[in-house]
């Protein structure tokens, strides 16, 4: 009886060791994936005129963004979940750069309306993005077209931190993955009292409070901008 006990435990540890290797060996598979595909979007990008690099985690991109903005630098920042995933806001506050973002709780609408021209105005602009095609075009939905505004054409230099996750195949794929997938939990985030909000997918709405009013389609680096890439192998944000 004991015998057959000591086999029962080591036949059960076999096993589990067994599954634990296969999913530790699926998980190196999908980690080398995100790195071929971070890669080869950032190749795309690069000969599009944008300086783009892959960081394997958040810690790596969120150290790609200190080693890029200098200490003493103004930063305007967008409403990026991504950005605030990888904690830059504190880190670069910590650093020495002044933070400028239309975020901070309780503005007035004269002070959230400066705010967003010192973010336009800022040395460098730090944002997410809602798609990128594996080409190296950069895909944009904005409420106020703000966002897009410094993208297009701003004073400083640009910093796009975007996730793993925000990679489509086409411009079609990510103008439907800004509206079907960033956009609904952008709105509930917002407090938009938008179709979307219930439904979990966008209608092309005519809602008074609607965030899918202005696209920007990125396809080369704008003349005269020093705009960054950071591919990031892990999935940040919507």
């Amino acid at each position: 009886m004991a015998f057959d006990r000591v086999c029962f435990i080591i036949n059960g540890l076999h096993k589990f060791f067994k599954l634990e290797r296969g999913q530790y060996n699926m998980q190196k598979s999908k980690i080398k994936n995100y790195e071929n595909l971070g890669n080869s979007v950032c190749k795309a990008l690069n000969s599009h005129g944008f300086k783009a690099r892959y960081a394997a985690t958040r810690g790596a991109a969120l150290e790609a963004i200190k080693e890029l903005i200098p200490v003493g630098a103004t930063v305007g920042v967008s409403g990026s979940v991504s950005v605030r995933e990888i904690g830059a806001i504190e880190a670069l506050e910590e650093k020495g750069c002044k933070l400028i973002h239309h975020w901070k709780p309780n503005l007035t609408a004269e002070e959230r309306k400066q705010t967003l021209l010192g973010e336009f105005c800022a040395d460098w602009y730090l944002t997410g993005c809602n798609a990128a095609t594996k080409d190296g075009t950069l895909v944009n939905i904005d409420g106020t077209g703000n966002r897009v505004a410094v993208m297009s054409w701003s004073t400083g230099k640009i910093i796009y931190v975007i996730g793993i996750n925000k990679i489509t195949g086409t411009v079609d794929s990510a103008i439907e993955r800004a509206r079907n997938i960033a956009s609904p939990p952008n709105a509930i985030r917002t407090g938009a009292v938008t179709p979307c909000v219930s439904l979990g997918y966008c209608t092309d709405c005519n809602s008074p409070g609607r965030i899918c009013n202005v696209f920007t389609v990125i396809a080369r680096c704008p003349l005269g901008r020093e705009a960054h890439v950071i591919i990031v192998g892990e999935e940040l944000g919507y």
